[in-house]
């Protein structure tokens, strides 16, 4: 992991931090050390999370599982916390979490400027959209300009799918994209497996896991992550001791290069701290 990569992390976190403690009365301490985080629940660190979304968040043989559930195995020992994780449907977690139910939210939250308004937030991953074809198939899409004249399975109502009308209505005039909506990602996937459709496009993350459930009878032949997207552990407004603590530990685990290799498991990248700053602007 290169020396402008670290900086840039530690960039992220500071513009969280920055902007929380702008906000604080003069003369307020920002406890950072483990030995000093309050917890609802003493000794645990209560987590809302929508488990029914695979590969971030989901249930197998009683345990979490996915990729919150690993981020916060590697943070939570640093804080000498255990951790506990309450199943709360999307819509629902940052009300839970206004309402004293968890520590914080650790359950692929986009961040948005409406939400950091009343969450603040560590942002520890960018995910967006990836291609995926059939693994024998000789068209290896890159770019979202290369779909144009092809049928593309998307999940329906996926934010991705106006950009991808933006991107057919700018450039594909002799052959637009035929977008095709899905009621979840895994009929996308089996319309691919039988030919409905020439490609899918989906989150990053969904389109890994999706891979090793066909058995690599599907494969991604995008190289980056398309019409970006950062996510974020979210904690309550105001409560510093918890987002710098979070945040200390990320960074440290994010320069000794073990973090890095957590989200190369999930297709996954870290957000700089430009990509973290555009999320929060009121003007996108």
């Amino acid at each position: 992991m290169n020396a402008s990569f670290r900086y840039s992390v530690s960039a992220v976190r500071r513009l969280a931090l920055s902007a929380l403690l702008a906000l604080l009365p003069l003369g307020v301490a920002v406890p950072a050390g483990a030995s000093e985080l309050k917890t609802i629940e003493k000794g645990t660190l209560l987590i809302g999370s929508d488990q029914v979304y695979p590969p971030y968040d989901y249930v197998e043989d009683g345990v979490t599982k996915g990729l919150d559930a690993d981020v916060m195995a590697l943070i939570a020992p640093k804080l000498g916390v255990k951790v506990r994780f309450i199943d709360t449907r999307f819509a629902n977690l940052i009300a839970g979490l206004q309402a004293n139910r968890y520590d914080l939210i650790a359950s692929a939250l986009y961040v948005t400027p409406a939400r950091a308004r009343v969450v603040d937030y560590v942002p520890y991953a960018k995910t967006g959209g990836s291609l995926i074809v059939r693994s024998g198939d000789d068209f290896a899409p890159k770019k979202p300009e290369d779909l144009c004249g092809k049928r593309v399975g998307n999940l329906k109502g996926a934010a991705w799918v106006p950009a991808l009308q933006k991107t057919s209505d700018a450039g594909c005039a002799s052959g637009p994209i035929n977008i095709r909506e899905f009621a979840t990602s895994a009929e996308a996937a089996q319309a691919l497996l039988s030919r409905g459709v020439d490609v899918v496009f989906d989150d990053a993350g969904v389109s890994q896991a999706a891979v090793a459930a066909s058995g690599n009878r599907l494969k991604i032949t995008s190289e980056e992550i398309l019409f970006p997207v950062v996510i974020g552990i979210a904690v309550k407004k105001g409560n510093a001791a918890l987002l710098s603590a979070i945040g200390e530990q990320l960074d440290a685990l994010v320069k000794s290069g073990e973090y890095g290799e957590l989200l190369k498991k999930y297709n996954l990248d870290m957000p700089t701290a430009d990509e973290f700053k555009a999320a929060l602007s009121e003007s996108n």
